[in-house]
């Protein structure tokens, strides 16, 4: 026969594990896959209108741009961002550019 010690450790071990598992969420289904390193057929859709906030000194708004999702096989719309400001650069936002074995997504960089 199992302690009543027992049973209480057996039944505080079930609850944390059933807490642990509803709280736990892995880092990667939170993200949506960006970089294409090889070309893919399906063009990107047009572009959405996002309404650009108002101008924050020392930031600037980066749009919003559509991300291939390899697991849904299809585009998503990822919106636009603060970037803050680096004095001397210029925000170049990324692009689809089609090539001869399909599309690519380029990122956006700060350049010169």
């Amino acid at each position: 026969m199992i302690s009543i010690t027992s049973k209480l450790a057996l039944v505080a071990a079930g609850v944390g594990l059933a807490l642990a598992s509803v709280s736990y969420t892995p880092a990667a289904s939170a993200q949506v896959a960006v970089g294409v390193n090889v070309g893919i057929g399906v063009a990107p859709p047009p572009p959405r209108y996002e309404a650009v906030p108002p101008p924050r000194r020392g930031w600037i708004w980066a749009p919003g741009y559509w991300a291939w999702n390899p697991g849904w096989h299809r585009h998503v719309w990822v919106a636009g961002h603060w970037e803050r400001a680096r004095p001397g650069y210029r925000w170049y936002p990324g692009v689809w550019v089609q090539g001869r074995d399909g599309w690519r997504w380029r990122d956006g960089y700060w350049g010169r």
